[in-house]
């Protein structure tokens, strides 16, 4: 899920799996796979940004097994073998 902002500065929780297309001509419209499409404040640019961000959050979790553990790192392999 990517916050948004619509047009008259409220917030908007996006799916982002859910994004078909984003347009910037000149207001930003996100279209969704539903057929939905509403205007939003930020950026073509920045609303792709914020998927990119969305999925590396996601993948990163998906691959770290210690997250219940801070004081170890994904980036640790004795780490993980450990486990």
């Amino acid at each position: 899920m990517i916050q948004l902002t619509r047009l008259n500065h409220v917030p908007l929780i996006v799916n982002a799996d859910l994004i078909e297309h984003v347009e910037g001509t000149p207001d930003t419209v996100v279209a969704l796979t539903n057929g939905q499409k509403f205007l939003v404040l930020e950026s073509a640019d920045e609303v792709v940004e914020k998927v990119i961000q969305f999925r590396r959050t996601i993948l990163r979790e998906s691959q770290c097994p210690l997250k219940s553990d801070p004081g170890l790192r994904c980036s640790d392999p004795a780490a993980v073998l450990d486990r």
